[in-house]
């Protein structure tokens, strides 16, 4: 995107297709960004605001995921809803043909070409998708998946009669077989998709109401421990995900609003497991409760986030031997706004929660104890979150497009010297010793074509790519752009385009990681 215009802070009620068009090298418009002020940039106005103007999120919001998605060149729908001229044409040139044919049957016309017929094309489809936080460029098989839904399909209603068989034999249903997986650490594919899934979400509800207006609140990263004797009230993972539930539970009763937040499961050095949440800690004071059979007082009854939080959670873990209790109460939960104002994009937020992983040195937080380790006592899920949705927008795009936006992004993710660790075999010439040495090596992303990454701004690279693809076919340009265009001063003097879009200007979207 061109100047310093292009990098808003929010931009959730900027849309590029209503923005006013520039001149960009080689007679192709691009978007300008209007200057006017975002909602970000008033609240520094507005002292009921000045959190959040502090903190100066950058997510982009599902409008503008859409927006940004539509600027890319996409292929013709590969199954019409309705039929255009061209097809109608087709179909009535296809009848008079059938109509006028001597050696016609008797049989009732029927056009068989996929239009008419609706049928999906065999074989992959290319496609780009736009989120927040990422871009990917890869291929799917409608045809393909539509089988294999069928064939699960079938496979469930089979399943469903067995069990009728077996249940009116046997008058009840049979229980379900034992977990015979042992889990004993977060795994590789466990924490790609995280890192996917956090970038593709939509952040709005952690700072907009439902209105989509600010509501002056800014996230925290809340901790949530367990006592010294943890294994008497989480003897397994199940128990401490039902203590996490309840206390999303207790929360949406406490403060009139269901939970948003981002959680993830850790454990410490001594085995116990704790949870971290993101999520945007509500202002005032929590309402009253009673215990309808007690009559007594709840837990966290009119009090700020921070006390409520404390004493809700050590209610909800109910460790039975008091002084535990008592300890936990006093520090078993904490809430860091100075991490949670480090969230400000997608891909901030996806760091932070792999941070342990990238760094290596807190590696140890994601092996899990020996107690938890028989089958049937994993820890199940090692992150999730609440009260979000992903906002993506996909486009299907031509083979040839698809392997320029992928060459683009490969290059992309070089630029930013991104690492990994590997363990490499060597060999001591002297004594013929074989030993084993870590190293890093540079990461390849987006090989063979295929795959995605994170960017701390995705609409605005999905509009420098769509740029780029658009200078790829000159001639596509419409009209109307081509007759009031001035050339550029590198189109007058005859050089060559750039062959890549300008992502150097784009200094934030590399971000952490």
């Amino acid at each position: 995107m061109p100047g310093s215009a292009g990098r808003r802070p929010l931009g959730s009620g900027w849309c590029p297709m209503s923005a006013p068009a520039t001149t960009a090298p080689g007679l192709f418009y691009v978007p300008q960004l209007s200057a006017a002020p975002t909602d970000v940039d008033q609240a520094a106005n507005d002292p009921r605001l000045l959190a959040v103007a502090a903190w100066g999120p950058r997510f982009a919001s599902a409008d503008l995921v859409r927006a940004s998605a539509a600027l890319l060149p996409a292929q013709a729908p590969r199954v019409p809803g309705k039929r255009p001229e061209q097809l109608l044409a087709h179909a009535e040139a296809d009848y008079r043909a059938w109509r006028d044919d001597p050696a016609r049957t008797e049989h009732r016309y029927r056009c068989n070409c996929r239009a008419c017929t609706n049928t999906e094309p065999e074989g992959p489809t290319w496609r780009i998708t736009v989120a927040p936080g990422a871009i990917s460029v890869g291929t799917k098989d409608y045809t393909r998946s539509d089988r294999t839904a069928e064939r699960q399909a079938e496979a469930g209603h089979r399943a469903a009669d067995l069990l009728a068989v077996v249940l009116g034999e046997t008058g009840e249903l049979p229980e379900d077989p034992p977990s015979q997986r042992e889990i004993t650490q977060w795994s590789r594919k466990s924490r790609a998709r995280m890192t996917r899934t956090l970038c593709e979400l939509d952040y709005d509800p952690l700072y907009r109401d439902a209105a989509g207006k600010l509501t002056g609140r800014v996230p925290a990263m809340v901790t949530l421990t367990y006592p010294g004797d943890w294994l008497t009230v989480a003897p397994d993972g199940a128990t401490a995900k039902k203590h996490l539930q309840a206390l999303a539970k207790r929360y949406e009763r406490a403060w009139g609003e269901p939970a948003v937040a981002i959680w993830k499961q850790e454990f410490q050095g001594r085995g116990a497991p704790h949870f971290h949440l993101l999520m945007s800690p509500p202002h005032g004071t929590a309402a009253v409760q009673y215990d309808p059979r007690t009559g007594a007082l709840r837990a966290g009854s009119g009090r700020q986030f921070r006390q409520w939080l404390s004493e809700v959670w050590a209610d909800v873990v109910d460790h039975p031997d008091p002084e535990q209790r008592a300890r936990h109460l006093a520090a078993g939960t904490g809430v860091d706004f100075a991490e949670g104002l480090r969230a400000s994009d997608p891909k901030r937020v996806a760091v932070y929660f792999l941070k342990h992983n990238v760094a290596g040195d807190k590696e140890y937080q994601h092996v899990v104890p020996p107690e938890w380790q028989e089958p049937g006592k994993g820890p199940g899920r090692f992150w999730g979150y609440w009260g979000l949705s992903k906002a993506v927008a996909t486009v299907e795009v031509t083979p040839e497009d698809a392997t320029a936006s992928a060459r683009v992004m490969r290059r992309w993710s070089r630029a930013q010297g991104r690492t990994r660790q590997v363990t490499k075999i060597r060999v001591e010439q002297a004594t013929g010793r074989v030993y084993y040495r870590r190293t890093r090596t540079r990461t390849t992303l987006v090989g063979r074509g295929r795959g995605w990454i994170a960017l701390n701004d995705g609409p605005a690279f999905a509009a420098d790519l769509a740029r780029y693809l658009a200078q790829r076919h000159p001639q596509e340009q419409p009209d109307a752009r081509d007759q009031t265009a001035t050339p550029s001063p590198r189109a007058r003097t005859g050089q060559t385009p750039r062959s890549g879009p300008d992502l150097r200007s784009r200094a934030d979207a590399g971000g952490p990681g």
